[in-house]
């Protein structure tokens, strides 16, 4: 009946928390906890396949460690105007990943690293369209994507 009673109960809580502690409010969160909870296994989502789980906190570190980087780099833009030959511009980044789950992790940390956005996965050539803020080299952001992420998702998804 209840396919993802953690998700049920998770939502059930939340919807307690934003609406009040009321019967009503209770009876109204179970309901729309549970149809979501269908609506979520009719998704069919895969289950993660975490293969090396002792090397999520190196990641975790690295993408926080970046995105502190990218805010200062971004406010620094913002302040005082991009550099010479700076510019802001899009890229293609070929990809060697083909787990959707790590493909995933991928886009949300280039996604929730400022000044860059993941606009788009080519499934067929394995790339992915990024916009970059302020771009000076393109290899050096090839080389980032690839040694600093995709590398480390590799050992951890595959």
């Amino acid at each position: 009946m209840l396919p993802y009673p953690l998700l049920t109960l998770s939502l059930i809580l939340m919807w307690l928390l934003l609406g009040g502690f009321t019967p009503g409010q209770f009876i109204l969160g179970t309901l729309v906890a549970v149809f979501a909870s269908w609506a979520m296994a009719s998704l069919r989502p895969d289950k993660p396949k975490i293969r090396k789980w002792h090397l999520l906190p190196k990641l975790a570190v690295i993408v926080l460690y970046d995105v502190f980087m990218s805010n200062m780099a971004v406010a620094r833009v913002l302040l005082f105007g991009r550099g010479k030959g700076r510019r802001a511009g899009f890229l293609t980044i070929p990809l060697e990943i083909e787990d959707r789950t790590a493909l995933a992790v991928l886009a949300v940390i280039l996604t929730s690293t400022p000044g860059s956005a993941w606009l788009e996965y080519d499934q067929h050539d394995k790339t992915v369209l990024l916009h970059i803020l302020d771009l000076l080299d393109e290899d050096e952001w090839i080389d980032l994507v690839k040694n600093r992420y995709e590398k480390l998702l590799l050992e951890i998804f595959a």
